[in-house]
């Protein structure tokens, strides 16, 4: 079976989050998030502490984008920095080399 063309794939948002608490894992922050994004199709994809803050990337479908951003902004210590259409642009503007 063939695979999609990219033109008739679903749209993804890629969300830049950045988060309060350091060090934090990768179920810690799965699991803040899962509690309320009830509906929203998502996943964690970047993990990265820095300095002062983890940094994180989160996939949510195009039509879910901005209704997630509002629900992660209501999480406690965590909050959106950037988004994009493209993995690559929201890597590099939280400055996440990968």
């Amino acid at each position: 079976m063939a695979k999609l063309s990219k033109a008739k794939r679903g749209k993804n948002r890629w969300i830049g989050l950045m988060i309060d608490q350091k060090p934090i894992s990768r179920s810690m922050v799965e699991e803040k998030i899962d509690e309320t994004m009830q509906g929203i199709n998502w996943k964690l994809y970047d993990l990265v502490a820095s300095d002062l803050h983890t940094m994180a990337i989160l996939r949510t479908p195009l039509g879910d984008s901005h209704d997630a951003k509002n629900r992660i902004n209501s999480i406690e210590g965590i909050s959106t920095l950037t988004t994009s259409g493209k993995i690559r642009l929201v890597r590099e503007r939280l400055g996440i080399n990968q």
